[in-house]
């Protein structure tokens, strides 16, 4: 008895060995080289893992700026101009600055100007609204408001405002990864210039219909009159088809085009209220002698 159990322990000891060698021989075989300034480049990087570099994740990420000759197109949104800088320094390469962005939720499609004319029972997704039917109102390019927008976000810049039905962007919390845009089904987030002091023009409206089609669906909708890109100085107003569009970067935010425009369909955000050109009294009181010696004029 006694000698069957040694020669049990003898046996597994022998096989863990053999295991142990084998397994030596196979690491040493399949060992993959890893450079260590990919770990290192990973600490710099945010950790966020959105995938707004265009890479599944950080490390991935930091695999492509090391192994990169030219890295002067990879940006993580997530840490900016700061971040890129401390990963040039660090890997001796250079980097372009670029301008910050910032979501944009191209629809003003609120319960009250965009009303609902059926109603959806099926699960309550974006994604799978687009897919099988064209919204619970008769736009079929405004935000269906189910929020996948705000589930992907990873940063709490989001939320859905219940008395309106869309997502509102927390301005100061996104962080530019673009998960949003990439989340919504029909488009209507947009990353622009985050302009100083979050100054932004631009068309609250998606709608391709024709004029009468669209304002029948929501009265905020642009119906393509042109009348913005008429008067647009800088050829900043495009229109596609029956839609105007405004180009973030010709765009010099002089807001001629937001009040010509007969539906209200341009947004304009964080603006201080247009002063009234005032006349001096005495500019005030020679324009009415004028005035009145015209009118003695004409009685003569």
């Amino acid at each position: 008895m006694t000698d069957s159990i040694l020669y049990s322990v003898f046996l597994l000891i022998s096989l863990g060995g053999l295991a142990a060698v084998i397994l030596y021989f196979v690491s040493k075989k399949f060992y993959v080289y890893e450079n260590p300034l990919i770990a290192e480049i990973e600490d710099i990087l945010p950790a966020a893992n959105c995938a707004g570099c265009g890479s599944l994740g950080c490390k991935a990420f930091a695999e492509k700026l090391v192994l990169s000759e030219d890295i002067s197109n990879l940006f993580c949104p997530v840490g900016g101009n700061d971040t890129m800088k401390l990963v040039a320094t660090k890997l001796g390469k250079e980097v372009s600055e670029k301008d910050p962005t910032i979501a944009v939720v191209r629809c003003q499609g609120s319960c009250e100007v965009r009303p609902k004319t059926t109603e959806f029972q099926g699960p309550r997704t974006c994604a799978i609204s687009a897919m099988i039917y064209s919204g619970e109102t008769d736009c079929e390019y405004g935000c269906l408001g189910d929020g996948d927008c705000v589930k992907v976000c990873k940063f709490d810049a989001m939320y859905m405002d219940e008395s309106t039905g869309l997502p509102i962007i927390l301005t100061d919390k996104c962080t530019s990864c673009g998960m949003c845009v990439t989340a919504c089904p029909r488009n209507i987030i947009e990353m622009r210039p985050r302009n100083k002091k979050d100054l932004k023009i631009y068309v609250g409206c998606l709608n391709q219909d024709k004029g009468g089609v669209a304002k029948k669906a929501c009265s905020l909708a642009c119906i393509g009159c042109s009348k913005c890109e008429e008067i647009c100085p800088k050829d900043a107003v495009i229109m596609i088809n029956t839609l105007a569009y405004i180009d973030p970067v010709l765009c010099t935010l002089c807001r001629k085009c937001v009040p010509i425009c007969p539906t209200n369909s341009i947004v304009e955000t964080n603006f201080p209220p247009k002063k009234e050109k005032k006349v001096d009294n005495e500019k005030a009181d020679e324009i009415s002698e004028i005035v009145k010696l015209v009118k003695v004029k004409m009685d003569v």
